[in-house]
């Protein structure tokens, strides 16, 4: 018999002492494959459709899926190793704790010890070592944070696949772990039916706790909105923005709920300016985007720009050089004025940031770069000659 959870949710000041989603730490020592195997599982998963994020637990360095699946040359325009300090770490530390979904959590391969206790806000362990001395080392850090191994694999590049053992956890070789490939084999299919089976007891009813305590009246859950224009909810089409917009109210209070390109999301928080937008951030809960205030950016801004003028189009490239950046302090945020026709944002930004930028800024049109798309997304017009869902280089 399964065991339900009823999920309440937290005050945001409140100490959580516990939370009944699980949080599964990938752990392994660095090129041992942990990127493509979290990449190959969210996938999966997505696939089973349940309910789960993915949260990359070190210096965000741009490394999220769309780093996996996008071409080597955007890769290398858009990657951004490491981060000025670690002001990051407490702030990781409090949203893996306030889980709002089972996450999936990819370490990195060399944690500093006061990156190691973000294990501390864990539940279970996925191992995946070369060899062992790396198998040990993660084994022995994984048992001090009391975590339950939930997996224990070899990654073996030129090896077979292979499961060896079924309990008292998932033990076998995964080979092939390189960038471009995905995972397969006996021990993968197993390891996808352990977190299915993992997390899908603790989200029945979820989705819906969510939807019904938006803070405004009319709120869009993105799957259904996919079904609706008959898009795959995981690769939406820029080609169906027109039908969306007009799809949608405008000027009218909206929420939005669940996966989705940065180019919809901003499409939909313009679309609703000057009302309330909000959208529901896997960290956050229910969030409002900050009114950013366009001006001089400080030295010290935690959001940095590079801008990049082109006759009548202006390139605006976003970093966050403390790699996560709080949103509590979101809303003295200062972003540089343009007064270009044209304005393509890009950058790799959570979506409420994204939200907040299509909201500040009223061009006669605006676009959002999207690797995936091999270019920016219009998002914004207000002359004929170029419509929403138009791709323009980037």
């Amino acid at each position: 018999m399964q065991q339900h959870f009823e999920y309440t949710e937290e005050p945001a000041d409140s100490q959580i002492s516990f939370n009944p989603l699980p949080a599964v730490a990938i752990g392994g020592p660095p090129h041992s494959g942990k990127s493509v195997l979290t990449y190959s599982l969210t996938q999966a998963l997505r696939a089973q459709e349940v309910e789960h994020y993915v949260l990359r637990a070190y210096p965000p360095d741009g490394e999220g899926d769309w780093f996996l699946a996008s071409e080597p040359e955007q890769v290398r325009h858009l990657r951004v190793k490491g981060a000025r300090s670690e002001a990051w770490l407490p702030l990781l530390k409090r949203d893996i704790a306030r889980r709002h979904l089972p996450l999936i959590v990819d370490m990195g391969g060399l944690p500093t010890p006061d990156q190691e206790t973000l294990l501390d806000e864990c539940t279970h362990a996925i191992l995946l070592t070369p060899d062992a001395a790396a198998h040990a080392e993660w084994a022995d850090r994984c048992a001090r944070r009391g975590l339950v191994t939930l997996a224990d694999l070899r990654s073996d590049l030129h090896g077979q696949n292979a499961l060896t053992a079924s309990s008292p956890y998932l033990q076998g070789i995964l080979a092939g772990l390189e960038r471009g490939q995905t995972a397969a084999g006996p021990a993968f299919t197993a390891l996808v039916d352990a977190l299915a089976a993992l997390f899908r007891p603790t989200t029945v009813g979820l989705r819906r706790y969510h939807l019904e305590h938006a803070p405004v009246e009319l709120t869009i859950d993105l799957e259904r909105l996919a079904q609706h224009f008959q898009q795959d909810p995981r690769a939406w089409n820029p080609a169906c923005l027109p039908d969306v917009l007009d799809y949608l109210p405008t000027g009218t209070p909206l929420g939005v709920y669940g996966r989705g390109p940065n180019w919809l999301y901003a499409a939909i928080a313009a679309a609703a300016h000057p009302a309330e937008f909000v959208l529901f951030d896997v960290r956050l809960g229910w969030t409002t985007p900050p009114l950013l205030h366009v001006g001089q950016l400080p030295p010290a801004s935690p959001l940095q720009v590079k801008q990049q003028p082109q006759d009548a189009v202006t390139r605006l490239d976003f970093s966050l050089p403390d790699a996560y950046l709080d949103i509590t302090e979101a809303d003295a945020l200062v972003v540089p004025p343009v007064t270009s026709a044209g304005l393509v944002l890009g950058g790799k930004l959570p979506q409420w940031l994204w939200a907040a930028l299509a909201r500040a800024y009223q061009p006669q049109w605006l676009a959002v770069y999207q690797p995936q798309a091999g270019g920016a997304v219009v998002v914004t017009t207000q002359t004929p000659d170029v419509t929403p869902g138009t791709i323009v280089p980037g």
